[in-house]
């Protein structure tokens, strides 16, 4: 009876369960309400930085920040580019780190070290911002966030005492957040010549170490110390303003700096062709360097004479002696329409021996074409003297890698006066109202000077150099700049003016240069870059 009992007690509690169970399910569906509406879910922009912080493990700094710039487009580059950028980094770490490892080990008695495996690994970097900085500078400054979980191997081997122990590093975690600088930005590929790396901040650096195979991180006390150790020394090399140089070409050949001042004296021609038609013509002469952005110098014009005499001296600046040819071209000056070429002839610099006065007696040709039969025809002589002054070591004009410092103006520059240097940049937002085609022109002094024409563009970019040698220094004068745009087509308005900006001297004659960018009166957003230099013989 007890066993009879005790099954029907369990077959009893089993049979209750489950017909309880259905009970409830079914007074669960019976009872569940068939309209249901969809949650509220608040949009992003609703949330405070508490909750956003909730709901977001880490929020991108481009996210965080308005300056920063998203560059998805950038880590895939990376990631593509990485294995031959591993080698490349390698190569550069080799070059700069032995050096620095051969002057420190004799303090410390070591025989040597030397890596005998250096890789970065096969994970790329991470890029989750970048900030770019537009200053008036030839310079391109960037700050990227960094981070970079990687899987190096960097293994050195390390001999004292005449014992050998190998140091490996692993799993590395770096996060930074270093400046480059890009400077100074040349005319030849890859447009800059050096690469300068600081650090805004103290970077985050986590690392294994391994010492005969054995992770010695792990001893208690030495992981923080270590870190520590690290953050401090890399501050104290590369913070920010200090930084990492890497040089990448010789910024002197790249931007072609002035080696030297050709003195030019043109003095007499003979024999010149009747250009005018009453038998007689008016000659000047123009000289230009080949390759330079400069305009060409000027003779007076001699009117009604076929043996004209100038001994006019002229002074231009020489950037490559090897390669830079002195164009001399004689005109016949005429008051209505284009002055005719009466002929011309080229000076090669490298032909000049320097600080050797060379009196030169050239026929005039109608071009440089060897082949040409024109040339065979005399079209007169042109007597010149002329002598090649290379700088010397202290007299090399400003390094190219620092735009701050002002060079000295050139030899026979008046005691009290100066070089007076203007160098038209770009424009920005330049638009007129029937075309637009801007040049610049400056007006100082009584004397205009103009850049090129720049077609069809409201952000055009000049790069245009113009000098005014003066007696004394123009401190209470000022120079005019307009920009102007020109029309080449037969219309109502052929010229128009786009605006202008009286510059006042007394500033950069104070600072001895000044590189700003000016809001253009009478235009509505449009603005100029000019820098202006003051150099003087002292």
């Amino acid at each position: 009876m007890g066993v009879v009992s005790s099954f029907m007690g369990i077959f009893g509690f089993g049979l209750g369960i489950t017909i309880g169970l259905v009970i409830g399910y079914y007074l669960f569906i019976y009872f569940q309400p068939t309209h249901v509406e969809n949650p509220a879910v608040p949009c992003l922009a609703e949330q405070d930085s508490k909750a956003l912080k909730t709901l977001l493990a880490e929020i991108p700094v481009w996210i965080k920040y308005p300056d920063q710039d998203r560059i998805d487009w950038l880590n895939k580059f990376i990631e593509i580019l990485w294995p031959y950028l591993d080698k490349a980094i390698c190569k550069t770490i080799k070059t700069i780190v032995q050096p620095i490892i051969a002057e420190q080990i004799p303090k410390y008695k070591i025989d040597s070290v030397q890596f005998e495996v250096l890789s970065l690994g096969c994970l790329p970097p991470a890029l989750t911002g970048m900030k770019v900085y537009s200053t008036e500078e030839k310079e391109l400054i960037l700050e990227p966030s960094l981070k970079w979980a990687g899987n190096p191997n960097v293994l050195v081997a390390v001999k004292a005492f005449g014992l050998r122990a190998t140091v490996q590093v692993v799993d590395l975690q770096v996060f930074a957040c270093p400046r480059i600088t890009l400077k100074p930005l040349v005319p030849n590929f890859p447009c800059f010549a050096k690469i300068l790396v600081s650090l805004m901040e103290k970077p985050h650096v986590d690392f294994g170490l391994k010492l005969l195979g054995a992770d010695i991180m792990s001893i208690p006390g030495l992981y923080r110390f270590v870190q520590d150790r690290i953050k401090d020394q890399v501050a104290n090399m590369y913070l920010w303003p200090k930084a990492l140089e890497v040089q990448i070409m010789d910024p002197a050949k790249a931007a072609k700096r002035p080696v030297g001042i050709l003195q030019v004296k043109v003095v007499r021609a003979t024999k010149l062709k009747k250009k005018d038609f009453l038998g007689a013509s008016d000659p000047y002469v123009k000289l230009k360097l080949s390759d330079d952005i400069l305009p060409s110098k000027k003779t007076t014009v001699k009117y009604k004479n076929l043996n004209p005499e100038w001994n006019e001296e002229f002074h231009v600046v020489v950037k490559d002696p090897k390669s830079q040819v002195l164009e001399i071209v004689v005109y016949d000056w005429e008051q209505v329409g284009t002055h005719d070429r009466m002929g011309m002839n080229v000076v090669p610099v490298k032909d000049l021996t320097p600080d050797e006065a060379k009196v030169l007696t050239l026929d005039l040709r109608k071009n440089m074409d060897p082949e040409d039969v024109q040339n065979e025809k005399l079209r007169g002589r042109l007597v010149v003297e002329a002598i090649y002054k290379p700088f010397k070591g202290d007299e090399i004009p400003f390094d190219t890698d620092n735009s701050n410092e002002v060079q000295k103006a050139p030899e026979g520059t008046p005691a009290g006066g100066g070089l007076l240097v203007i160098i038209i940049h770009e424009g920005q937002s330049i638009e007129g109202k029937n075309h637009t085609n801007p040049s610049v022109r400056l007006l100082f002094r009584g004397e205009v000077k103009r850049t090129k024409t720049m077609k069809k563009n409201r952000d055009p970019r000049w790069e245009e150099e113009f000098q005014f040698m003066l007696e004394e220094a123009p401190t209470n004068d000022r120079i005019h700049v307009e920009v102007v745009s020109t029309s080449s087509r037969m219309s109502l308005y052929p010229k128009e003016k786009l605006g202008y900006v009286d510059i006042y001297l007394s500033d950069v004659i104070k600072n001895k240069r000044i590189n700003e960018r000016y809001h253009l009166i009478d235009s509505k957003n449009g603005m100029i870059q000019i820098e202006m230099q003051w150099r003087t013989s002292s």
